[in-house]
């Protein structure tokens, strides 16, 4: 079954993102991928999430989580020589990403016992992946969980978020979807400064999947602003960032932060 089943999956564990956002994925899935295909849930609370989505216990895992500064790391639970009751390859989709094209290709593209990630352009000199969207085999990433259990919080301040540790030593190594297939949201669609006062992100053409890593997330692409003042005007904006004594530096920084509001988010990030 799991060679010809497109199998997704996604983790959700706390309260951060309620079942409103397994319930949103999913809808976005179903309507940009050609059955037949499952939609797994890995959490720690499925109520209120659709009866569509097959939601699995989290995966157990030998360590407790370690908490660090910056990274966040829940998603080793994935990496076991076990995953629920699926086998095969999956694809892995954050929660707070947006589906705007088909998902098939990214079920064909490449060597099916690779990791296969999304490339992470906030470094374009590091050779990094990013975790918002990949496919790997179950089980394959085993020996990666091993070497993470036998010291998760020193790896966890070695590489400081959990797709470079994946980058580094997933089995086999890992390969990359073409960079057309996912796109990241402030670097492929908000154009640069100060551009950004006039124009509002686009959507690139042939794009699949638009990831949104960091706290500026879907509904704040909607409303325009950005992360700490969604929804704030242009003429606010420049008002707030002359209103008090700034380094030169902090207002450039400030100002280049603004985004005009992005409708064609709402339009593909619905149930």
């Amino acid at each position: 079954m799991a060679a010809s089943v497109k199998q997704v999956i996604c983790i959700n564990w706390g309260t951060k993102y309620g079942p409103d956002y397994v319930n949103r994925l999913y809808g976005m899935v179903a309507r940009n991928i050609t059955p037949p295909f499952t939609f797994t849930c890995f959490t720690d609370n499925e109520e209120g999430i659709r009866q569509e989505v097959d939601c699995q216990p989290l995966p157990e895992i030998a360590v407790e989580i370690p908490k660090t500064r910056r990274g966040i790391w829940p998603k080793a639970r994935l990496w076991g020589e076990k995953l629920g009751t699926l086998e095969g390859n999956v694809l892995f989709l954050d929660l707070d990403l947006v589906v705007t094209g088909s998902l098939d290709r990214l079920f064909t593209y490449g060597d099916p016992d690779k990791v296969i990630m999304a490339r992470n352009p906030v470094r374009p000199l590091e050779r990094l992946g990013q975790t918002s969207v990949y496919r790997f085999p179950v089980g394959k990433m085993k020996p990666m969980q091993d070497m993470f259990c036998a010291n998760p919080k020193e790896i966890a301040e070695k590489y400081v978020w959990e797709q470079r540790f994946v980058t580094r030593n997933a089995p086999g190594g890992v390969d990359f979807f073409p960079a057309s297939y996912v796109r990241h949201f402030r670097y492929h669609c908000a154009p640069p400064f100060p551009i950004n006062f006039l124009v509002a992100p686009r959507l690139p053409r042939d794009t699949s999947v638009v990831i949104f890593p960091g706290a500026l997330n879907p509904p704040v692409a909607i409303l325009g602003g950005w992360d700490d003042r969604p929804g704030m005007p242009l003429a606010e904006h420049f008002r707030t960032a002359f209103s008090r004594w700034r380094k030169p530096r902090a207002t450039f920084r400030y100002l280049k932060h603004y985004l005009k509001p992005s409708p064609w988010v709402a339009d593909y990030w619905t149930e």
